[in-house]
């Protein structure tokens, strides 16, 4: 579990020669039930990683579309406690690495060390946590990995190389590379300055695992990105199915289907 498990999932799709599919959920939207419908669901239709998206009041990294989520997931009831709990229902039905996304808010206030604790003992692989910088996240990232949680950093386009060195100190499973300056959210390309951008961050951190989002809203994107990258992160454009009007049963196979056509743009 943990660190190894997200580990044996890059090793496993470098020796098949693919990249991976990280798949973003905000939990709670609708509800907590559907979520973890969606969640199994995502699974069985070729994602790698799942991201569980913790529900936050001012998701400052975040745009439009997750912003509207996260507004109904609160809504619904859904808070830090619940997703832990929905995260030891899944683990058992799907075979692939859980990491929690939670703003640093709601984990001050559930308690860093208890989360690491209770996320550990239900097989939660790795935190990654948007607004907390490399100065205060040392020691949250080596209790995460004392306890074999992988805390996976956020890098941009603006991160310099003596930055990007620092943070390869404490990241751990794969880092976050955010593909444009800016929030999340779906765009119509990918960035020309992306490839120079992941260059230096490999020169900078040699032999870690990079995955890449914002922005990937289809197939082709996920493609690009997939040759540039060894994994893609794919949120925005999950949630706007969820989000769109129609039948669960319409839904559910509109994401089925998206979710295996990015995964087949990674083979």
């Amino acid at each position: 579990m943990g660190i190894g498990r997200i580990q044996n999932k890059f090793t496993k799709l470098q020796k098949s020669k693919q990249k991976g599919l990280i798949a973003y959920l905000t939990i709670g939207d609708p509800n907590l039930e559907i979520s973890e419908r969606f969640l199994e669901l995502i699974a069985k239709s070729g994602a790698d990683i799942i991201e569980l998206g913790v529900p936050y009041a001012d998701p400052l990294a975040d745009g439009p579309v997750i912003q509207y989520a996260d507004e109904i997931a609160l809504n619904s009831g859904t808070n830090l406690v619940k997703v832990i709990d929905l995260a030891a229902r899944i683990g058992p039905k799907i075979d692939i690495p859980i990491i929690l996304m939670s703003y640093f808010n709601p984990i001050l206030q559930y308690g860093p060390d208890l989360l690491i604790n209770n996320s550990s003992a239900i097989g939660i692989d790795g935190f990654i946590i948007p607004d907390l910088p490399l100065e205060e996240s040392r020691n949250f990232s080596l209790k995460a990995k004392k306890k074999g949680c992988a805390y996976i950093p956020l890098v941009a386009p603006t991160t310099t190389p003596s930055r990007l060195r620092k943070i390869s100190q404490i990241a751990s499973g794969f880092v976050y590379c955010v593909s444009v300056t800016g929030i999340t959210g779906m765009r119509q390309n990918v960035s020309s300055e992306l490839p120079e951008f992941i260059k230096r961050v490999r020169k900078n951190m040699p032999n870690m695992n990079l995955a890449i989002g914002f922005g990937i809203s289809n197939p082709e994107q996920a493609s690009i990105v997939g040759q540039i990258g060894d994994a893609v992160i794919v949120g925005s454009a999950i949630m706007k199915i969820i989000n769109q009007h129609g039948e669960f049963g319409d839904k559910k196979t509109e994401l089925s289907s998206f979710i295996s056509s990015l995964k087949k743009a990674l083979v």
